[in-house]
């Protein structure tokens, strides 16, 4: 007997997450805090550029900003 769409589906999806190699708390933990250093860093880049080039950019054009 052939199992409908969504049977199968799901068969294979369960299939496939039993192959996944899952980090360990440890592992988890230090690679969250490698992604929130990463975004806080960038944040801090792009934002500083922006307010440098905002000031610019007044400068050039000789106007206030609000």
């Amino acid at each position: 007997m052939s199992d409908n769409a969504i049977v199968r589906y799901l068969r294979e999806t369960r299939a496939e997450l039993s192959k996944v190699s899952w980090p360990t708390p440890t592992e988890a933990r230090n690679l969250t805090i490698v992604v929130l250093v990463t975004v806080f860093v960038s944040s801090a880049f792009l934002g500083t550029f922006d307010y440098l080039f905002a000031k610019l950019f007044e400068f050039i054009l000789g106007i206030k900003s609000q």
